[in-house]
């Protein structure tokens, strides 16, 4: 069973950094999955959910998206139509080529008051007499079904035959409900029976063969089982042979030790090399999750771990990484760190003070200030005594 898990909610909001708790719109369609949960709980701002094409069996966990406009479970195994009175922004719904036959279920739509599309096309109640009329009269909050406009005369006439065009979608939908549990019996007693046959056959490749080429009705078990097979298809193909030369990973450290320079999401830096410390600033997205960005600070490295991607930066000094500090700014969204280095530097506190010496006063005038190298510079006592002995 393919489940909705937070890892392809967030795969799937990439357009919206990755944050599911202002997501507005996402697509989970062709994902096999088979029940719809934890959307309710994780992305309560949706105005537009596509769940179509999937194995989808029932509506459910929906009643907290209180903003949902849009709802596309077209192409699912569904059968009945509920729990949908909590989604009262609820304005189009699509349920084209599902498995609904209880065509009376669409009465728990009635206190949808801002529904003005519904398409059922496809789905075996559209076959029933009378069933346009049906759902127009029980609906009169639909501007259009099955993607053709209601006329307030069309209306009209349907609201005055409603009670006798009920009592016949009734009739009908119980003979479909008892052709649907005959069709479920017949169905098991197929696949029973294509598993034993295919369970003798050895050679794999004819054992597929025989699954796809075996007759099969039009229901939701076959269409389960038919994705179950594409799915064992799809993770056989993906098998790597032996012979395949293995996955090369990517190396942090070079044989000697020495840490790598790395920056795979090529995120935009700056790393200045002050007295005291180290000051990296790594432009991270804005809106990332912090809980997604892990830092590492290493005597000799920092690492910093951003949606999976390694940034990686050595430097020659090493620093202390307790007395290290981490900081995110609230406006852009960069990280800074700050790292304290175990011995100041002084050639860079000397060149500091030499340009601050050196530097013009303000009127210009201070000539006093400035120190000149005049005279002849005596090399005589640089030079190495006579006693030294001679280079081998």
């Amino acid at each position: 069973m393919v489940s909705i898990t937070e890892e392809l909610v967030r795969k799937k909001s990439e357009h919206n950094e990755r944050l599911i708790s202002t997501l507005e719109e996402i697509s989970l369609h062709q994902e096999d999955i088979e029940a719809i949960e934890h959307i309710q709980n994780w992305c309560r701002n949706l105005k537009i959910l596509l769940l179509q094409s999937n194995l989808i069996s029932r509506l459910e966990n929906l009643h907290k998206l209180k903003r949902l406009e849009y709802l596309n479970v077209a192409i699912n195994n569904i059968e009945k139509v509920e729990n949908l009175e909590g989604c009262e922004s609820l304005t189009k719904l699509d349920l084209t080529l599902n498995f609904i036959g209880e065509l009376t279920s669409v009465e728990s739509l009635c206190g949808n008051h801002n529904l003005r599309e519904l398409v059922l096309i496809g789905n075996p109640c559209v076959d029933y007499p009378q069933y346009r009329n049906y759902v127009v009269a029980t609906l009169p909050q639909l501007n259009s079904l099955d993607c053709i406009e209601i006329t307030p005369s069309e209306r009209l006439q349907a609201l005055r035959e409603l009670p006798k065009n009920r009592a016949i979608i009734v009739q009908k939908q119980a003979d479909q409900a008892i052709s649907r549990d005959e069709q479920r019996i017949r169905v098991a007693e197929q696949q029973s029976a294509l598993a034993d046959r295919c369970a003798g056959i050895d050679d794999e490749e004819e054992r597929i063969k025989t699954f796809w080429q075996a007759k099969s009705e039009h229901c939701p078990e076959i269409r389960t089982e038919i994705a179950r097979q594409h799915r064992i298809g799809r993770e056989r193909h993906e098998t790597k042979s032996p012979l395949d030369p293995p996955k090369q990973e990517r190396n942090l450290f070079a044989p000697c030790g020495r840490p790598y320079n790395l920056n795979q999401g090529k995120m935009p830096f700056k790393f200045q090399d002050e007295a005291d410390h180290y000051l990296l600033e790594l432009e991270v997205y804005r809106h990332l999750d912090t809980s997604l960005i892990d830092v590492d600070v290493q005597t000799m490295y920092t690492r910093v771990t951003v949606k999976k991607k390694i940034f990686q930066i050595a430097y020659s000094e090493e620093v202390k990484p307790d007395e290290s500090t981490v900081q995110r700014s609230q406006i852009t969204g960069h990280l800074k760190v700050k790292l304290k280095k175990l011995k100041v530097n002084d050639l860079l506190i000397t060149k500091k003070s030499t340009s601050k010496s050196h530097a013009p006063s303000d009127d210009g005038k201070d000539e006093k200030s400035k120190e000149r190298l005049d005279g002849v510079v005596d090399i005589s006592n640089i030079c190495p005594p006579d006693d030294l002995p001679e280079l081998i």
